[in-house]
């Protein structure tokens, strides 16, 4: 069969330009779409890897920042747990310490009122022994003992010597009336007599005597002028016997120092 070459040619001709509207209508279309898309999902692909970075990165300063604050508050609770035993031993010495100067000073105040306690009975007994022996005695006296007594007395005033005899001369020259003569009883005459014998014997005729009666005295004679004054009584060797007593009593009253206190000039 022969060939038509114009059909050929017409065909081929149609084809070409088949070809060519394809191209240029439908597969270019599609080409540029394809590479539009392409190049849209590359860009979503790095804009995706961009963010992925960026997540990875921000979730590497929040891991970061997750290890500061962990060690942060790891040291600020580590801080406060010193400090917080710290206090408690601040506060546990502080309750010791006052606890101990309780104990000290409630010690120290029954020490002090046993003490107290202790000097107040003494002397109240020191008292009461003493004022009854100031009684006996004034209720044993007699004419007897009188006559001792005014013995002792005139040979006290002969035996005067020195400043004592001295500042008394001059409180009886000075004296603006009779110089007083106190007793614990009433001198019979001849005692007055033998007492103003002595008197004018040691400080002069001149002196004039007004003679009283004190009881109180226990068992004595005074010579009294101007403040200044000779005596004897049994109330003198008393009251010397009941401050000597005293004195001992008091110094073995006196509370002892707390244990592992210094005394004296030791030192602590």
């Amino acid at each position: 069969m022969p060939i038509d070459w114009f059909t050929v040619g017409a065909q081929a001709l149609n084809f070409a330009i088949l070809v060519w509207l394809m191209k240029r209508f439908l597969y270019q279309p599609i080409l540029d779409a394809i590479d539009a898309r392409e190049a849209r999902i590359a860009a979503e692909l790095a804009d995706a890897a961009s963010r992925r970075a960026e997540a990875a990165q921000e979730r590497a300063e929040i891991r970061h920042k997750n290890d500061v604050f962990d060690q942060q508050r790891a040291a600020l609770l580590s801080r406060a747990t010193e400090e917080a035993n710290a206090e408690r031993q601040r506060l546990l010495e502080a309750a010791r310490q006052a606890a101990a100067e309780f104990t000290s000073r409630r010690e120290e105040a029954l020490r002090t009122e046993a003490g107290n306690l202790n000097q107040t009975i003494v002397r109240r007994a020191q008292d009461e022994v003493f004022a009854i022996a100031r009684q006996a005695l004034k209720d044993l006296a007699d004419t007897a003992l009188e006559q001792r007594m005014c013995d002792e007395f005139t040979r006290r005033l002969r035996a005067l010597e020195g400043d004592t005899r001295e500042s008394l001369a001059r409180a009886l020259g000075a004296a603006a009336g009779p110089a007083s003569l106190r007793s614990a009883f009433d001198l019979p005459a001849p005692q007055r007599a033998a007492i103003e014998a002595a008197v004018h014997d040691t400080f002069g005729p001149d002196i004039a005597l007004r003679f009283e009666t004190a009881p109180d005295l226990v068992g004595g004679i005074e010579l009294r002028a101007n403040g200044q004054k000779v005596a004897w009584s049994i109330a003198d060797y008393l009251s010397s016997l009941q401050r000597g007593v005293g004195e001992l009593l008091k110094a073995q009253s006196l509370p002892e120092p707390p244990p592992g206190r210094a005394t004296g000039g030791d030192l602590p």
